[in-house]
C-alpha cells in the first residue's frame, strides 16, 4: 500500500504519549504512602537509613537509563521500539519487586530489583517526552513541552493518594498495579505510538555527545533543571519536616499542603507552555526562577494559617519555570540530538533531585549549632540558591558570554 495514500491518524495519536507519561509516573509517587510497610514492616532488621534506601537507589538506576536510551534512540534515528521495550521491562521490574517483597527475599536483591526499575522508568520517560516533542511542529514546541509536564506533574500529584488507596488494601498492589499497568503501557504503545514524520539521521554515539557538548546553551535548561529538582528534593524532606515539628501540621495537613502546591503546578504548566509563543522563554524562565526563589526564602516566615495559600502561590510560579526549561532542553538539544539532551535534562534533574535533601539537611545541622530556629536560614539559603542562578545565567546571556544568545519567542 502506498504510504500517501493511508489514512491520516486520529489526532488521539499525538496524546498518546502525554498519556503514557501520565500514567508512567502514578507508581512512582505511589510507592510513597506505603514505603513503612514495604521496608521495616517487612524486613525487621532495617534501620530507617535502608528504610529510605529503597525510595533513592532507583535514582542510581535513573542515571544511568536516561543517557543509554537517548544516546540509543538518537543513535537509531528511533524512539518507539526502544520505549516498547522500556516500558514493559518497567512493568516487569515492577512485579519482580511485589514477588521479592512478598517472598521476603534478600532486601539486597530488593535493592537491585529497584536500580533496575529505576533504569526502565528513566528511558521511558526520556524517549516519550522526545516521543511528544517530536510530534509537534517548531511554532507549537513550547504548548507541546508545556502539555508534557502537565502530564508528568499531573501524574506525580496523583500517585500518592492512588498508592495510599490501594496500600490500604495491601501495600503489595502498589507495585502489582504498576506493574501491570506498565505492561498495559506497552502494548498500547507497540500498536499507538509512531515515530515523527522527520526522518532523523543515524549518528554514531561519539558525534551526538561532541553535538549537545558544541550546543553550549544546554547548559542553562540543564543547571535550572538540577536546582529546581533540587528544591523539589528539599520540600519533600526538609520543608515537611519543619511543617511537622515546628508549625505542627497532622499528616492531613502536610498533604493539604503539599496538594495545594501540586495541584496548581500541573494544571497551569500547559498554559505556560502556551505563554513561550509570545514571551521570551528564557526571561519567563528567570523571572520564574526569581519568584520562586523569593516564595522558598520566605516560607520559614508565613505563619501557619496562611501556609496553604502560600503554597498554591508558589504552585503558580513553579508552573511559570518548568514549561519553559523543557522548551529549552528541546530547542537546544536540536531535533537530531532531542532524545539525547532530554536524557541528559533528566539526568540532572535526578542529581538535583538526589542533593536536595542532602544538602538541606547538612544546612539544617549546621544552623542547629547555632541557632533556636535553625530552618529559617535553610529556606533563605535555598531559596536564595534558585534566584541567584537565574541572575547568574541572565547576566551571562545578556552579555553574550559563551556564544549563548536569548531565545526568541515561537513563531505564531
Amino acid at each position: 500500500m502506498d504510504p500517501a495514500a493511508a489514512p491520516p491518524l486520529p489526532r488521539l495519536t499525538g496524546w498518546l504519549p502525554l498519556f503514557l507519561l501520565f500514567c508512567l509516573m502514578l507508581p512512582v509517587t505511589g510507592m510513597v504512602p506505603v514505603l513503612p510497610e514495604l521496608t521495616l514492616g517487612r524486613f525487621a532488621a532495617l534501620g530507617e537509613f535502608q528504610s529510605h534506601l529503597f525510595m533513592s537507589v532507583n535514582m542510581l538506576g535513573a542515571l544511568i537509563g536516561a543517557p543509554l536510551a537517548g544516546l540509543l534512540s538518537d543513535r537509531l534515528g528511533r524512539r518507539k521500539p526502544l520505549a516498547v521495550v522500556a516500558l514493559a521491562a518497567n512493568g516487569l521490574a515492577l512485579l519482580a519487586i511485589a514477588h521479592a517483597l512478598e517472598a521476603a527475599d534478600a532486601y539486597g536483591g530488593v535493592l537491585a530489583l529497584r536500580m533496575l526499575e529505576g533504569f526502565c522508568h528513566m528511558a521511558s520517560l526520556s524517549l516519550l517526552m522526545a516521543l511528544g516533542a517530536d510530534q509537534a511542529a517548531h511554532h507549537q514546541l513550547g504548548a507541546k513541552m508545556g502539555a508534557v509536564g502537565a502530564a508528568i506533574s499531573l501524574g506525580v500529584a496523583a500517585g500518592a493518594p492512588l498508592g495510599g488507596w490501594l496500600g490500604g488494601i495491601d501495600p503489595l498492589w502498589v507495585p502489582r498495579a504498576g506493574g501491570v499497568l506498565s505492561l498495559s503501557m506497552a502494548a498500547l504503545a507497540l500498536f499507538g505510538l509512531r515515530d515523527g514524520d522527520q526522518r532523523r539521521a543515524r549518528l554514531p554515539a561519539g558525534e551526538i555527545v561532541r553535538t549537545l557538548r558544541s550546543r553550549r546553551g544546554l547548559a542553562i535548561p540543564l543547571a535550572f533543571s538540577f536546582v529546581d529538582r533540587l528544591t523539589v528534593g528539599f520540600i519533600i524532606s526538609t520543608l515537611v519536616l519543619y511543617l511537622g515539628s515546628v508549625l505542627g501540621f497532622d499528616a492531613r495537613a502536610i498533604g493539604a499542603a503539599m496538594a495545594a502546591f501540586l495541584v496548581p503546578f500541573s494544571l497551569l504548566t500547559w498554559p505556560a507552555g502556551h505563554l513561550c509563543r509570545r514571551i521570551d522563554p528564557l526571561a519567563m524562565m528567570v523571572a520564574g526562577s526569581i519568584l520562586y526563589g523569593v516564595f522558598l526564602a520566605t516560607l520559614g516566615f508565613v505563619p501557619p494559617e496562611r501556609f496553604v495559600l502560600v503554597m498554591a502561590g508558589g504552585g503558580v510560579i513553579a508552573a511559570l519555570m518548568y514549561a519553559p526549561s523543557l522548551l529549552l532542553a528541546a530547542q537546544y538539544g536540536g531535533a537530531d540530538c532531542r532524545a539525547s539532551a532530554l536524557a541528559a535534562f533528566n539526568m540532572a534533574g535526578s542529581l538535583g533531585f538526589a542533593a536536595g535533601p542532602l544538602l538541606s539537611g547538612a544546612l539544617l545541622a549546621l544552623f542547629q549549632r547555632f541557632s533556636e530556629a535553625p530552618y529559617k536560614p535553610v529556606f533563605i539559603l535555598v531559596g536564595a540558591l534558585e534566584a541567584g542562578l537565574a541572575v547568574l545565567v541572565w547576566m551571562i546571556v545578556r552579555r553574550g558570554h559563551f556564544g549563548l544568545a536569548p531565545a526568541a519567542p515561537e513563531a505564531r
